[in-house]
């Protein structure tokens, strides 16, 4: 993900750690000033007017394919892959996605009034969704910030999903110093630590397997988990073990219906919900304006 500059940073103290996921979008302003003055005949100061006042679209902010102006890199000075410009000619769009509901309405609604000029520096969406959707969407972004070559992911998801699952309780105090999570043998809800390890009731441990199988299943075969790495069967058979399979219709189910049915219960599966994007555009607009000062020179 392409790094920031620390005084554009928003205070995100207010929120769960779970409820926002934060993102970077990289693009070039080069090409966007060549197609407005080049291939559209515009002058570079129309140009700069009608660059400032665009309104990214959701699926410009969090397609998984990017078209121009918008390329991935990490590199320290990277270049456009499109017409090789150098790193003063591109800019980063902050991206911060907050899950709607109780516990994030109050503190997304102070974050919004706090927010310096806010229609001239920031862009608000509003996008309705489901539960099963928005998991997806989390689960796709928490697995572009595991390192899967490095172990200690399996603890970091396991973190990331009890942050989302129970925003309330304080998850990185907890896992300070955690080595290990088990499957607890006498706890039937909730979790305990004993010294370096933390133990989990049954179902929470399960779906903590649940979500480390969809994190890793595209990076290994079979899914790694905190049970070694898995079969969809041999996943079937921990979870029916710890109780998640109790609810569940399944009569003439086939592995791929049983595993919707399984992610739709963890996740709400249709249920309503809304997704708030907040784009940071002032690092966009800054550049902008570099870039049309040195155009009009």
């Amino acid at each position: 993900m392409p790094k920031t500059n620390a005084q554009h940073d928003i205070d995100l103290d207010g929120f769960p750690p779970g409820a926002v996921t934060r993102f970077s979008k990289l693009l070039c302003l080069a090409c966007l000033f060549k197609l407005f003055t080049k291939q559209m005949g515009l002058a570079a100061r129309t140009a700069y007017s009608e660059i400032k006042r665009h309104e990214f679209s959701i699926s410009e902010l969090t397609g998984k394919e990017t078209t121009r102006p918008f390329f991935q890199s990490d590199e320290k000075h990277p270049r456009c892959p499109y017409c090789n410009a150098a790193k003063r000619w591109h800019a980063h769009l902050e991206i911060y996605r907050i899950e709607g509901g109780k516990a994030t309405d109050a503190a997304r609604r102070a974050l919004v009034k706090s927010l310096p000029k806010l229609n001239e520096n920031f862009q608000l969406i509003e996008q309705k969704t489901t539960g099963r959707a928005a998991f997806f969407a989390w689960l796709d972004t928490l697995g572009g910030t595991l390192d899967f070559a490095d172990d200690g992911w399996l603890l970091q998801a396991t973190q990331a999903f009890l942050e989302r699952r129970e925003p309330k309780t304080k998850w990185g105090e907890i896992f300070a110093g955690v080595r290990a999570a088990r499957r607890s043998q006498r706890l039937s809800v909730g979790w305990e630590r004993d010294g370096a390890r933390l133990f989990l009731a049954p179902s929470l441990y399960a779906e903590a397997l649940l979500v480390q199988y969809l994190v890793s299943r595209s990076q290994a075969h079979g899914g790694l988990t905190l049970e070694g790495r898995l079969t969809l069967i041999e996943l079937f058979r921990r979870l029916r073990q710890a109780g998640l399979f109790a609810s569940l219709e399944l009569t003439g189910a086939d592995q791929a219906e049983t595993l919707e049915k399984l992610i739709d219960q963890v996740t709400g599966g249709d249920i309503s919900l809304k997704l708030h994007f907040l784009v940071d555009r002032r690092d966009f607009l800054a550049k902008a304006k570099a870039v049309y000062t040195s155009l009009a020179s």
